[in-house]
């Protein structure tokens, strides 16, 4: 695919400040989640619910892309409209996780490294005859005692960008997640320094190894306190830093940011990213996320499988369109 082409649908996705949807859970995953809530996880019962979320009345107003699963990109809807099909038919750009998760960084305890090069290359060609046209690849940086270390780091964005160049090889505009959890007792300080390491390097191994970064969307972290420290920084203190960090590291090219929720309640991550988007930036700055953007549907959902199904449609729809309103700035928060 040419550049421009790559561009094109890179700008696509968050046009008008539109978001992801991230519906790339693990078999294993979701089946945590349907645990959550009573539900058998069965493949049915998946493709079910997927449904449920592609064909959501109103949500392609405020959703660009959604990520899929291997499963998810294989399966239908009741008609026998293969799920690509349905999201493309509603102008949505369909996506699809590439990575095989994150693994044990070899003589580096507590680190991770992400792992899936291996045949890439071939299953990348194939899900684009699937329909895909977006790719992502999580990576996942720890916040510790002495972690994370340069290694780590190093080893995650070299990843990043091999995965990255391989999508564009095949057409596929890939998605780069830098993940600085937040699941430790650091201070948002703390968060800062880690995330602009991680993010320079990324944009680093992305420059030397030939990426195009406007046929690329970035998928990070807000910088932000960790879950268990004492301090918890407000959304104004949380867009200052995430607009002063990423301003010093991440190029004015690339078309959109598109930010991961990372832990936060639905509220949380709509609230941040709204004062976010009050102080603003040279890119879209938008979302993509799972649980921020689930969490209540499939409450809703697991009450009546078949006679709520309207009802967490309406969910789906109306955490699509808050996110879409904090993505402009423009969100109020209901007392």
């Amino acid at each position: 695919m040419a550049g421009n082409e790559l561009h094109d649908t890179a700008r696509a996705i968050v046009a008008d400040r539109k978001g992801i949807l991230a519906a790339d859970e693990s078999t294993g995953t979701i089946k945590k989640r349907f645990d959550s809530i009573g539900v058998e996880s069965t493949e049915e019962s998946r493709r079910f619910y997927r449904q449920l979320l592609f064909a959501a009345p109103g949500m392609e107003d405020s959703i660009g892309g959604v990520i899929l699963y291997d499963e998810t990109m294989r399966q239908a809807a009741d008609d026998g409209t293969p799920f690509p099909e349905v999201l493309a038919s509603k102008g949505v750009i369909p996506g699809i996780k590439v990575d095989t998760g994150a693994h044990d960084l070899p003589g580096f305890p507590g680190e991770k490294i992400t792992e899936g090069l291996d045949g890439l290359r071939a299953r990348l060609e194939e899900y684009r005859e699937l329909g895909a046209r977006f790719a992502k690849w999580r990576a996942v940086i720890t916040i510790g005692d002495g972690i994370p270390s340069v290694a780590c780091i190093r080893a995650n964005a070299h990843a990043l960008a091999r995965y990255a160049a391989l999508c564009q090889e095949a057409g596929i505009v890939p998605v780069v997640e830098p993940e600085v959890l937040m699941d430790a007792d650091n201070t948002i300080e703390r968060c800062y320094e880690v995330t602009s390491r991680t993010l320079k390097w990324t944009f680093h191994e992305l420059i030397v190894q030939g990426v195009d970064l406007e046929g690329t969307l970035l998928k990070p972290n807000m910088v932000i306190s960790g879950k268990g420290c004492p301090e918890q920084a407000s959304s104004e203190r949380i867009a200052e830093a995430t607009i002063d960090c990423f301003l010093g590291v991440v190029p004015a090219a690339v078309p959109g940011i598109v930010f991961l929720s990372g832990g936060q309640s639905e509220v949380e991550a709509t609230e941040n990213l709204n004062a976010i988007n009050k102080l603003g930036g040279p890119w879209p700055l938008s979302f993509s996320y799972g649980r921020a953007m689930q969490s209540a549907a499939l409450k809703t959902w697991s009450q009546d499988l078949v006679g709520n199904l309207r009802k967490a449609q309406d969910t789906v729809f109306a955490r699509a369109r808050d996110n879409g309103l904090a993505a402009l700035g423009q969100w109020k928060k209901v007392a």
